[in-house]
């Protein structure tokens, strides 16, 4: 399976232009299984959820599901979502069969309280997609190893982000530590630019192997389109051989 990250610069609350730069890289540049993109890839990380969310299956879905249909791609990344008085931090994943998954986010960034207006999800998500079992996650989602501890259950963990640029040695070492602890492929999307709360991101994306490798990198600071193809042949031979998983903790979740 080949897998592609687009790192981009994101404007500022404006969908429109967002959708036509996207939609101008992914139409010339990519071929690939499933298209990445980052966390609230519409509009940058917003606190301003109530002029910035929209329905279930509205503008940003159509627009996904068009893309989808164009590069014959499942497309996933996160924006904001209303359902009655909620706003939900939502990732989706969308199919060219029009098939869709979503998972809503579940550890909201509590240290500047631009969440707090938002609701966390509760349900951990996989969904199986061209033969590899895909676990979603969410930016700080990463810090939280328990919630994306593979279970024998997924092949591939993808973290969609808006991942500052004064923590980026902790992105690139949590992203590196979730593949190897789980045995499984992790790709992690980040922007770069600036938002319009004035925080920088460096972008950093990667797509890292079952062996903590990286597979490929996008570097900093630049707009760039990083692809990997992924054997799942080669994955379950190594955790044949390496079958750390049979000696993990149980545990539960409330």
């Amino acid at each position: 399976m080949k897998v592609s990250i687009v790192q981009c610069d994101v404007r500022w609350e404006n969908k429109s232009l967002n959708f036509r730069k996207y939609e101008q890289i992914l139409l010339q540049h990519v071929n690939s299984d499933i298209i990445i993109l980052p966390e609230m890839f519409s509009t940058g990380f917003t606190a301003n959820s109530d002029s910035q969310s929209e329905p279930p299956c509205s503008e940003t879905f159509d627009w996904m599901i068009h893309i989808s249909e164009k590069t014959n791609s499942g497309i996933c990344g996160s924006y904001i979502i209303k359902v009655g008085n909620n706003y939900f931090n939502r990732w989706v994943f969308v199919s060219p069969d029009k098939k869709s998954w979503n998972y809503d986010k579940r550890h909201l960034f509590r240290m500047n309280n631009v969440e707090s207006n938002f609701t966390s999800g509760g349900k951990r998500v996989v969904l199986k997609f061209r033969g590899f079992r895909i676990c979603p996650n969410i930016c700080y989602d990463l810090r939280f190893p328990i919630w994306s501890r593979n279970r024998n259950d997924y092949d591939l963990l993808i973290n969609s982000a808006n991942w500052p640029q004064s923590r980026r040695d902790v992105w690139l070492t949590l992203l590196k530590a979730r593949a190897l602890e789980n045995l499984s492929f992790v790709a992690g999307a980040n922007r770069i630019g600036t938002d319009g709360a004035g925080i920088r991101y460096s972008g950093d994306s990667l797509i890292i192997s079952p062996k903590g490798e990286v597979m490929a990198a996008a570097g900093k600071n630049k707009e760039s389109v990083i692809s990997s193809d992924l054997s799942l042949d080669e994955l379950k031979a190594f955790r044949k051989k390496f079958p750390a998983y049979l000696d993990a903790d149980d545990f539960t979740i409330n």
